[in-house]
């Protein structure tokens, strides 16, 4: 498992993360606090503190291009 703090404050990120993991095949988490959702799901993370920074936990060892592309949504 990996993991990484993202920021997603605006509308237009939430809609450009989505893009980016709903493409990959392993599970990916969203957690803020003790609340997680699925990093799929818009709805889903719309429901989140996004005024926080959140935590991205991705259940797969070969995900470096994932991570590469998550980067520009870091903390």
């Amino acid at each position: 498992m990996k993991s990484i703090t993202i920021s997603l404050q605006m509308a237009q990120r939430v809609k450009d993360f989505v893009a980016i993991t709903q493409n990959c095949e392993y599970e990916i988490l969203l957690k803020s606090g003790k609340y997680v959702v699925d990093a799929k799901s818009i709805l889903g993370i719309f429901s989140l503190d996004l005024s926080k920074p959140l935590t991205v936990e991705i259940f797969s060892d070969d995900c470096a291009d994932l991570l590469k592309e998550l980067k520009k949504f870091a903390v």
